[in-house]
């Protein structure tokens, strides 16, 4: 259910586009934003950090794509917003020695510590390449491409992403009563 409700405001301006073009659907992407922000405090008393972003990223690009009437604000807004999670992510480990996927999933996957860590790291790596494809397709191809990416590819490379951490993570996820494995100690490391 939270998939189709991110998806919604990329579904609306990709049809907003094909309908009446770009400016149009940065405004019905922008509405979009606001109603399911609404939506979500209104159902679950709370929105989480991550959507705020999205929504002040989208009226602050998608704001100057209308003032200016200008697409490249509008084009950078999803590279701006993948490089800030990103950013989050590898800022939270680094700085604050806080590894924020383990924060945010823990309650729901035990795991041992190296593989939240590969996790954080796949995530911080995605988003930062996620981000520059999209500024590739923006820059190298025309408008209708670069929407017809964003709803398509970028989602299909987040699916196909999200499927390989959940064939990765089925390895190594354990069972509540499930002790943590053993680290190896690298002194007795080779010895039989």
């Amino acid at each position: 259910m939270k998939l189709l409700i991110d998806f919604f405001p990329i579904a609306l301006f990709f049809i907003a586009f094909k309908l009446a073009g770009i400016y149009v659907a940065t405004g019905v992407a922008m509405v979009a934003t606001l109603v399911q922000i609404g939506w979500l405090y209104f159902k679950h008393g709370k929105v989480e950090p991550m959507q705020w972003l999205s929504l002040g990223i989208i009226t602050l690009f998608g704001g100057a794509t209308l003032l200016t009437q200008n697409d490249t604000f509008i084009k950078w807004k999803p590279t701006i917003l993948f490089w800030l999670m990103g950013g989050i992510l590898m800022g939270g480990q680094w700085l604050m020695k806080k590894n924020f996927i383990k924060s945010l999933m823990s309650a729901q996957l035990r795991l041992p510590d190296g593989v939240w860590d590969k996790l954080l790291w796949s995530w911080v790596l995605f988003f930062l390449a996620k981000g520059g494809l999209n500024l590739w397709v923006a820059f190298h191809f025309d408008t209708d491409t670069w929407v017809n990416y964003k709803l398509f590819g970028s989602m299909g490379f987040m699916l196909v992403f999200v499927l390989g951490q959940g064939v990765y993570l089925s390895r190594h996820i354990q069972a509540d009563n499930e002790p943590a494995p053993a680290q190896a100690d690298p002194k007795t490391a080779g010895e039989p």
